[in-house]
């Protein structure tokens, strides 16, 4: 017989149409009785083969954040995660706070975003030297480099990807990332981050961890332990990673 467990906290989550990596991964780490309920995101064009393109779709996604969120408020959520990544990161620490304090006012409830969790993760593991894996065209690493910095983290390694669609990025294999994570590992980093919520990087950052010898911190991972922290929800899962096993 298939035994889920009681439901301990609704999340809800709002993930662009695009995406196929971010519920998966959610439902695989959540702890029991933390059920995950997705408002989707309509992306018309998944293109982001140039700067032009990343900036309609990024566009695409901030007008089709409101309608999601309606969607799935509905279910009534105790807390709501951006299952999104590049829009988090516009207007620095500040501009993503503001993002926040907006969605949660319409909301009623609390909003964690991909790059808040990213620096409480970061601060977590004690790291001001970062690395950071990106899957994005010039006009959203821009915007990232400028978060982190602005934070007070020192970047010393960066390696982007240049995927040149929204879904290409769910493309990306476990050779290539891990190739990426070791050359980023040769910066000495205090932790490597990742970005991009499509990129398929949760189990993978667990196991680098241990070949690495440092943490290695996924965008879906982080807004997840976040949004469970601030949540309440003090489970430590094993095998997902330093965060979720240890703070």
């Amino acid at each position: 017989m298939l035994r889920i467990g009681g439901q301990r906290a609704r999340l809800a989550v709002l993930v662009p149409s695009t995406n196929t990596v971010v519920e998966a991964e959610y439902q695989a780490l959540a702890p029991r009785g933390v059920t995950v309920h997705t408002g989707r995101m309509y992306v018309p064009a998944p293109s982001v083969a140039s700067d032009t393109d990343t900036t309609r779709l990024l566009t695409d996604v901030r007008d089709a954040v409101p309608g999601a969120l309606r969607s799935v408020l509905t279910c009534l959520p105790g807390h709501v995660a951006l299952g999104m990544s590049a829009p988090t990161f516009y207007g620095g620490v500040e501009g993503a706070h503001a993002y926040e304090t907006e969605l949660a006012r319409t909301a009623g409830v609390p909003v964690t975003a991909g790059s808040t969790a990213c620096t409480l993760a970061l601060r977590a593991v004690r790291a001001r030297r970062i690395a950071v894996l990106s899957p994005y065209r010039p006009v959203n690493d821009v915007q990232v480099r400028a978060y982190f910095t602005g934070g007070g983290f020192d970047i010393v390694g960066y390696r982007t990807l240049l995927c040149t669609s929204a879904t290409q990025i769910a493309e990306v294999d476990e050779k290539t990332l891990t190739a990426e994570a070791e050359r980023l590992a040769r910066t000495r980093p205090d932790a490597i981050v990742q970005v991009g919520t499509n990129l398929w990087f949760a189990g993978l950052a667990a196991e680098l961890e241990q070949r690495l010898g440092l943490p290695v911190l996924a965008i879906n991972t982080a807004t997840l332990w976040a949004a469970l922290r601030a949540t309440g929800i003090p489970d430590q899962v094993e095998g997902a990673g330093v965060l979720l096993a240890a703070h």
